[in-house]
């Protein structure tokens, strides 16, 4: 792997406008507006534990909701992942990370598959808003990422109580799985699967 993995994606809608530049070969770099300062300070957690460079800007209908941008944003970011990765060559395409935060401690496992698969089990402590967000709305952000991504991902909240922790965890610990996961395999040149396509 020796081109630089990147993609830039843009989408617009009635509802949002979004870019997403990623790079998979980075060094952690962010620089993130998306008019949700807690999602901007998500994706920097994601961005600096997984050794990407991201760079997005998202405007959307916030005086109705966050739901219309958290999802778009996923949307965007996965099929930048998507297009960075490419054919898939040479690979690790498996990740796994288990990332705590005071209280919290999150496991992420995941699979550069093609099969979107989203199993999220996060109970939400009192249900409350975080940063703002209501907690629901971060599932429907991986959703929406795991369908564009063509990614299997299993998000699980082992323990926490305060949800800023909790995300924190996520975010992070979904950063350092994916690092693993889109790593250089010198042991597999080819598609890292026994059908020969991913």
């Amino acid at each position: 792997m020796t081109t630089l993995r990147q993609a830039t994606v843009s989408r617009t809608t009635r509802e949002t406008d979004i870019t997403v530049k990623l790079v998979l070969d980075g060094s952690g770099r962010a620089a993130v507006k998306t008019g949700v300062p807690f999602m901007d300070h998500m994706l920097t957690a994601f961005a600096k534990h997984g050794f990407f460079d991201l760079e997005v800007r998202a405007t959307g209908d916030l005086e109705i909701d966050a739901h219309h941008t958290l999802e778009d944003l996923g949307l965007v970011l996965g099929q930048a992942l998507r297009e960075a990765v490419g054919d898939k060559a040479g690979i690790r395409r498996f990740g796994t990370a288990f990332v705590p935060m005071d209280e919290a401690l999150a496991r992420v496992v995941l699979d550069l598959s093609g099969r979107p698969y989203l199993g999220f089990r996060v109970p939400r402590p009192g249900g409350l808003p975080v940063g703002g967000v209501d907690p629901r709305l971060f599932r429907e952000f991986f959703q929406a990422l795991v369908n564009t991504a063509g990614l299997t991902l299993h998000l699980d909240l082992l323990a926490g109580e305060e949800m800023h922790h909790i995300f924190e965890a996520a975010f992070k610990a979904f950063g350092r799985a994916l690092d693993q996961a889109v790593a250089a395999e010198p042991r597999c040149p080819g598609i890292p699967s026994t059908k020969g396509a991913l």
